[in-house]
């Protein structure tokens, strides 16, 4: 990308405040810092976060909406993954940037 500023349409601009939305959760971004080590179903990522099934599914449809996580199908389970590493990278400099002294 160039130093150039880019015009921001409607539709630009709402994805990006939805991204931003998606990061302004505590629990959405437990979830995503979890995915980044690894890929999780439903119930590794509730146990894990220590959340019920149903929040951690309610969070995973809005990230799945915004295209921030992917699933795969192995048999009858579900396995959920970054699908964004732009965003992903984002919120490992937000993290680095909040434990930085």
């Amino acid at each position: 990308m160039t130093n150039e500023k880019l015009d921001l349409d409607e539709e630009t601009l709402f994805i990006v405040s939805q991204t931003f939305k998606a990061l302004g959760d505590p629990t959405r971004i437990r979830i995503l810092n979890l995915l980044a080590d690894r890929e999780c179903s439903v119930s590794e990522i509730a146990d894990a976060l220590h959340l019920s099934q149903s929040t951690v599914s309610h969070q995973l449809r809005f990230l799945k909406n915004l295209r921030l996580v992917k699933f795969r199908r192995a048999g009858t389970s579900i396995f959920y993954s970054p699908d964004d590493q732009h965003v992903m990278a984002l919120l490992r400099q937000a993290i680095h940037h909040a434990c930085h002294d």
